[in-house]
């Protein structure tokens, strides 16, 4: 079995996975100094976009492709791909189609599909300026593209407002949802589709602090919210997209009004990805794999599944006890250290909360 890997930043969270199936690895980067490189099997260094992996797919005459990108601009480009590469070659492309990409990479576009399926989503407006304002503050503005929390902005008063569309001239407008806000990742491959564990990633802040500075805790605990009603929505989602791959989805939960909102959808590999498999055992990129050398079934992912307590902290540099090689799997580690110099994090599981905590101490 030959695979083609593109891009190389989240190769070595499932080298080790790709080696234990004696899969011969292909990887395709337009960046020769990027990291990873030295782990494929073979590497071809092309020019941003998709025809180069395309090209090289078909030369290499691989079996699937496996893109592992991380940030939205380059989706739709692996999209089209994908149907050309399916439907000219018979080359399976593990990742979200045209029409999945097209609505869930613009955020308007987004809020169309979520009342077109009958999800609860937000109160929102678009605006062309501050004096169409109709919502109550606070509001939060967005741009239609953008993630990690790039563009949004918690507006307290119209002077807000003003400041944001002095860099902007339209912005999407939403009530801000005090409460709990939850991540949870949907695995998708033809037609079959199975929601894992939510992930609770802290409260709602006018602050607007971003997630990476939180910290977030598996399986969602929160008062009040049953996670089979996540679960529930989040399938729903995914089987209207009607699309392969990752899916992960945002959702806020309001305790005041008792109400689950869905706010926006990645088709692409996710930032809750390890806490997900530290608390269920189901490692999303792994499924990728898996998907495309036709082991990927929901028996399966129900006969690995765990019920574990797990938490993801930031700690800047890790200078704790090193993990067990392979170092970015749980096969044979209670934790994983990730991200780059600086921002690391440390995601952490154990069968108990009180087990959870004694380890935590003993690693941060």
């Amino acid at each position: 079995m030959k695979l083609l890997f593109i891009g190389s930043r989240l190769y070595d969270d499932l080298d080790w996975y790709v080696r234990s199936k004696g899969i011969e690895s292909i990887l395709t980067e337009s960046n020769d100094e990027a990291i990873n490189l030295d782990l494929p099997d073979q590497v071809f260094i092309v020019p941003r976009g998709m025809d180069g992996p395309k090209q090289v797919a078909l030369m290499q005459n691989v079996d699937a492709v496996v893109p592992l990108i991380g940030i939205d601009p380059p989706l739709i480009d692996v999209a089209h791909m994908k149907e050309e590469l399916e439907k000219d070659y018979g080359i399976p492309v593990i990742a979200a189609g045209v029409r999945a990409v097209e609505l869930t990479s613009d955020k308007i576009k987004t809020k169309g599909f979520y009342s077109d399926i009958g999800v609860t989503t937000p109160q929102y407006q678009i605006l062309n300026s501050p004096d169409e304002l109709e919502l109550e503050f606070p509001v939060v503005l967005k741009q239609g593209e953008g993630q990690g929390g790039k563009d949004i902005k918690v507006a307290s008063s119209i002077e807000d407002v003003k400041d944001y569309f002095e860099e902007f001239d339209h912005a999407l407008c939403e009530e801000f949802i005090e409460g709990a806000e939850i991540s949870i990742e949907v695995l998708g491959f033809n037609g079959e589709y199975v929601a894992l564990p939510p992930i609770y990633k802290g409260e709602t802040t006018l602050e607007g602090t971003h997630p990476l500075n939180k910290t977030k805790t598996g399986p969602c605990l929160v008062e009040g919210l049953d996670n089979n009603l996540v679960q529930h929505t989040a399938y729903k989602i995914a089987k209207n997209l009607d699309s392969d791959g990752i899916f992960e989805m945002d959702f806020m939960y309001s305790r005041k009004n008792n109400q689950l909102y869905a706010i926006e959808v990645n088709t692409r590999p996710n930032g809750t990805r390890y806490l997900t498999t530290a608390t269920c055992g189901v490692n999303s990129l792994c499924e990728l794999v898996n998907m495309a050398i036709g082991e990927f079934s929901l028996a399966g992912i129900s006969d690995k599944l765990q019920y574990n307590y797990s938490t993801e902290i930031p700690v800047g540099n890790y200078q704790g006890p090193n993990p067990n090689e392979p170092v970015k799997s749980f096969e044979d580690n209670d934790f994983v250290v990730h991200g780059p110099a600086g921002y690391q994090r440390v995601t952490v599981k154990a069968n108990t909360k009180e087990a959870l905590e004694k380890l935590v101490e003993k690693l941060i």
